[in-house]
């Protein structure tokens, strides 16, 4: 197991590197220029999100965010991007945002063309994404299937494994809870919210996510607040150091803009997901007469997700000055939380429970929409209860190997996710060009 760990943490520091940066950075920037910027309707698109549409659908347009949205944030909002800043400094802040704000662009195009190529079933659900959208929209099945078993393997580890196991963790180290009690809840839990379906999973992402989200922004706001004379400094600091050549000195040494990039550009795309088509299943689901307001509204998740919690856990840690203390990672969030006293770290690790679960819910929808597409509807009752077992499982087992594994299986969504979007760019820009300023003319 440690010789397979390691030639597959080899393998995907390389694809993860300069390879994929290139291709989703470049088709973000691609995107960004052909849609005239699109992502200059950002908050109009949010005021979109909340304005009930009733037109054919499954779930409404807000419930589809929500579950893109609870699949995207989790631990790499808050311990990914304190990874981000002790391995590339607080310059990996600026290329975070700057690599998220390009993203918005191909987080539309991919929920846009799920709504397209999505599919209407007897019994009055919508299902689609960009296994749909590959098979016919390319008329390659081939290439849909590798979407598809990539997916279905990121749901089982990144969506499942992983966020358990950093549950059962977070418990044994904060309250010294033993990993099997903390699995045996959580699996119920997640039981009770899986077998109600895509309604109960739409409706759990709904009234979770928002208020861990809002509760954890104000704790951040309040450290933020104690520590403002530092904010100008922070500042300049972040887009100083993301054009340094030069290798820093003390806790940062080595640090140049290179690691700057690379932590900074690939925790963005980790944290948000844009180019992976994740959004694109929930996207096909919503309840909307327009691909284009439904791309819009998806879109605005890169917002949530990276420019305002991830923004927030980088002013958290850098505002209390503990960049060159030392720390890394986690121990530099939690020890900015504890400028708040004994109510920060509690804070935290609800937070971080309750974001790692949300992630867990919605990916078991993703998960179960693809098994649905390679076996039939007929396979969901028995995926269900798979994805439910294997909650327990992860509880209890190292996450290292299952990280690994969840990062190989995501470059088999990635990659076939985007030859769809870029071969479908014509799709795109018609839809777009057609349907854009009558969308948004009441707005």
């Amino acid at each position: 197991m440690e010789l397979l760990t390691a030639y597959l943490e080899k393998l995907n520091g390389f694809i993860w590197g300069v390879p994929m940066i290139t291709i989703l950075v470049g088709t973000h920037i691609y995107l960004t220029i052909k849609l005239k910027f699109i992502q200059k309707y950002t908050f109009k698109a949010i005021k979109l999100s909340v304005r009930p549409d009733k037109s054919k659908g499954t779930i409404s347009g807000f419930g589809a965010l929500a579950v893109s949205t609870a699949a995207a944030i989790g631990t790499g909002n808050i311990i990914g991007v304190a990874t981000a800043i002790s391995s590339g400094g607080s310059g990996a802040i600026f290329w975070m945002l700057f690599s998220s704000v390009l993203g918005i662009s191909t987080k539309y195009a991919e929920s846009l063309l799920a709504v397209v190529y999505r599919e209407h079933r007897e019994s009055g659900e919508y299902v689609g994404g960009p296994m749909y959208v590959l098979e016919k929209g390319l008329k390659k099945k081939w290439l849909a299937v590798i979407f598809a078993i990539g997916t279905l393997l990121s749901a089982f580890m990144m969506g499942n494994m992983v966020q358990s196991n950093s549950i059962t963790d977070l418990m044994k180290s904060a309250y010294s809870v033993q990993p099997w009690i903390s699995g045996i809840v959580l699996t119920s839990i997640v039981a009770f919210v899986i077998i109600g379906g895509i309604q109960s999973i739409t409706r759990a992402c709904e009234y979770i996510l928002p208020l861990m989200g809002l509760i954890y922004i104000l704790a951040g706001l309040v450290i933020i607040g104690l520590n403002y004379v530092h904010i100008p400094n922070v500042l300049i600091d972040i887009f100083k150091n993301a054009f340094t050549f030069k290798a820093a000195a003390g806790g940062a040494i080595g640090i140049t803009i290179k690691e700057a990039l690379r932590y900074g550009i690939s925790r963005g795309l980790f944290s948000n997901e844009s180019g992976l088509g994740s959004a694109a299943i929930a996207s096909a689901a919503a309840k909307t007469h327009s691909s284009v307001k439904q791309g819009l509204i998806m879109s605005t998740s890169v917002f949530w997700d990276t420019i305002v919690v991830c923004s927030t856990t980088a002013l958290i840690i850098l505002t209390a000055g503990d960049l060159n203390s030392g720390l890394f990672g986690a121990d530099l969030v939690h020890n900015a939380f504890n400028t708040i006293g004994n109510i920060g770290p509690l804070i935290l690790t609800v937070s971080l429970i309750f974001f790692c679960f949300t992630t867990l819910i919605g990916w078991c929808y993703f998960g179960e929409k693809v098994i649905e597409y390679l076996e039939g509807h007929k396979s969901i009752k028995i995926y269900r209860w798979l994805f439910i077992s294997t909650v327990m499982i992860g509880s209890t087992l190292s996450a290292k190997l299952v990280w690994q594994l969840a990062d190989t299986a995501l470059i088999f969504m990635a990659i076939p996710n985007i030859i769809g979007v870029l071969m479908l760019r014509k799709v795109i820009f018609k839809e777009t060009d057609k349907y854009l300023k009558q969308e948004l003319k009441d707005v």
